[in-house]
């Protein structure tokens, strides 16, 4: 019919009979399908068509490359363009293939990568001139502590090393600190003594969450990684120098593994939007994808905006595992609510498309991934950060860590007793009403918490930063605290003037004798105040006594 257009670019579901193509005869259901403006639905043209291939059943199967015979795929292309482009059936199964491998299991997981080869980022930890990832290729397994944030690769490195242990009949045991207890470790340990000594096969145990074991039981790993028994590789997101043995780490290679650059994230996230058959709209050709529709059955039917991958590995954080998750709700909340996009000319809906954009992005990460572990290493990083940032006078900065902190969860009390703490240390003398200001903060915090609270400590914060600087008494004080440290012998007693002297008894023994009243005099008193082997030190010019 005249203008109906013909966009056959998607998976259609085709008849294996002999009679579906080839057979010399135009078939009932697609002549009907292009001569009727509202045709049957494609359920009963298939229908049609299948009994119309049983009396056909006998046709030459070289028929298919004669020319006057009639091509399926044409009538296919007909009968879609006859129906206005609207194909329920053949539709639905593009969009349903891709939301099936989607459910299940979580998107991070099914793209893990099973060689060294397809192992994103960490180029500095085990790129091609390291010697973890010769050791690697050689597989001479050292035991490794694996430490990086969350999402960078940890798991997935010891998965590939997984794979290739299996490969050289090495024994590869799993187990997660989480739930696994003592008595798991040892039976594990005992199993690799069995291996070794009767099949000379080596063990390696993988310990996910290391640092949740306690050190009594990593104590537990040191004699068998000490001889060799089994070779052990931990994963961290904690600093090791905190949560693991001294004992058990200086037998361990510690790995770092940095959060993944927004680079990595891009191609990972491609990988599995290609891996998906989801099309990328290019931004800066502003074209709607259905004026340029092939005819390949092959052709995805959901698209993703360019601008989308970048904000989803923006807001990501270097978390591998956060952008692929988040892509599958992204995906999924879509094609679950069959949202279909709309055209930009004509406002024709296409059921056949799908669009996953920017703003569908955002909804399904709500906000930037942030690390941040209130017992963990970026607990005291972040604070670190937020107390040199206001000695160091710059505003902006400390605004951005405290809110760094406190969007990440951290307790406003925290940050409260450090602003006091601070109030003295670094500004002092020099704004005695800083310390006033950190209490009032410390005290309304109490009072309203949060999120009201968080402007108080934002107003704290921008004083201090602004206010001037002076560790005087901070300098002061470490010099006394020196001085008694190295003091040699005993110290030196209280002299007799300087003594109180409630009794009879005491003042008998010369307690508080010729001691000077100050407010007595009208000018300054001429007395010593410090022990006498301690006269005319002055600890606010001097480290040392």
């Amino acid at each position: 019919p005249s203008g109906a257009r013909l966009i056959p670019d998607f998976p259609v579901a085709r008849s294996s009979s002999p009679g579906r193509k080839g057979s010399g005869k135009r078939p009932a259901a697609a002549a009907a399908a292009a001569g009727s403006a509202s045709p049957r639905s494609w359920d009963e043209a298939e229908a049609q068509e299948e009994e119309e291939a049983v009396g056909d059943g006998d046709a030459d199967a070289d028929g298919e490359d004669d020319p006057g015979h009639w091509d399926a795929d044409a009538a296919d292309a007909a009968a879609f363009g006859a129906s206005g482009g609207v194909r329920p059936h053949a539709r639905a199964l593009a969009a349903e293939e891709i939301r099936q491998m989607l459910e299940g299991k979580p998107l991070a997981d099914k793209m893990r990568p099973d060689t060294l080869q397809d192992y994103i980022g960490q180029s500095r930890a085990v790129g091609q001139e390291t010697l973890l990832r010769s050791l690697l290729e050689t597989n001479e397994i050292p035991s490794l502590i694996l430490w990086g944030p969350p999402g960078c690769g940890k798991t997935t490195l010891a998965h590939i090393i997984a794979n290739n242990s299996k490969k050289h009949s090495i024994r590869f045991v799993t187990l997660s600190a989480t739930n696994a207890k003592t008595n798991d470790v040892r039976d594990v340990i005992k199993q690799a003594q069995n291996e070794k000594s009767f099949f000379k096969r080596k063990t390696i145990l993988f310990i996910d969450e290391i640092h949740r074991f306690n050190k009594s039981q990593q104590d537990t790993f040191l004699p068998h990684v000490e001889c060799g028994t089994i070779t052990l590789i931990g994963a961290t997101t904690e600093n090791p120098s905190f949560q693991v043995n001294a004992a058990l780490l200086s037998r361990c290679r510690v790995i770092v593994l940095e959060k993944l650059p927004v680079e990595a994230m891009v191609t990972i996230l491609m990988r599995a939007i290609n891996s998906l058959g989801i099309h990328v709209l290019d931004s800066s050709r502003p074209t709607d994808p259905l004026s340029h529709s092939s005819n390949s059955s092959s052709e995805p039917s959901v698209f993703i905006e360019d601008k989308a991958v970048d904000t989803l590995a923006y807001l990501s954080d270097g978390d591998a595992r956060a952008g692929l998750n988040g892509l599958q709700l992204a995906v999924l909340a879509r094609l679950c609510s069959r949202k279909m996009f709309c055209k930009k000319s004509g406002q024709t809906y296409s059921p056949s498309r799908v669009l996953i954009t920017e703003n569908d992005v955002k909804e399904g990460l709500q906000k930037s991934h942030i690390l941040y572990d209130r017992a963990g290493e970026e607990h005291y990083n972040c604070i670190s950060a937020l107390h040199k940032s206001m000695r160091g006078s710059d505003q902006s900065a400390s605004l951005y860590w405290l809110a760094r902190m406190l969007e990440g969860g951290e307790d406003p009390l925290y940050v409260a007793r450090r602003l006091v703490r601070f109030a003295s240390e670094d500004i002092g003398l020099a704004d005695p009403s800083a310390l006033t200001q950190a209490v009032a903060a410390y005290q309304g915090c109490h009072f309203i918490g949060m999120p009201e609270c968080e402007v108080l400590l934002a107003q704290c914060v921008v004083y201090f930063a602004r206010a001037p600087k002076s560790i005087e008494v901070y300098s002061a004080y470490n010099n006394v605290k020196a001085c008694l440290r190295n003091h040699q012998g005993p110290l030196p007693p209280v002299p007799l003037h300087l003594r109180n002297a409630p009794t009879r008894l005491m003042k008998d023994l010369g307690y508080g004798k010729g001691y000077k009243y100050n407010p007595m005099y009208s000018e300054p008193v001429d007395q010593e105040y410090l022990p006498e082997e301690l006269r005319g030190v002055d600890f606010f010019k001097q480290r040392r006594c």
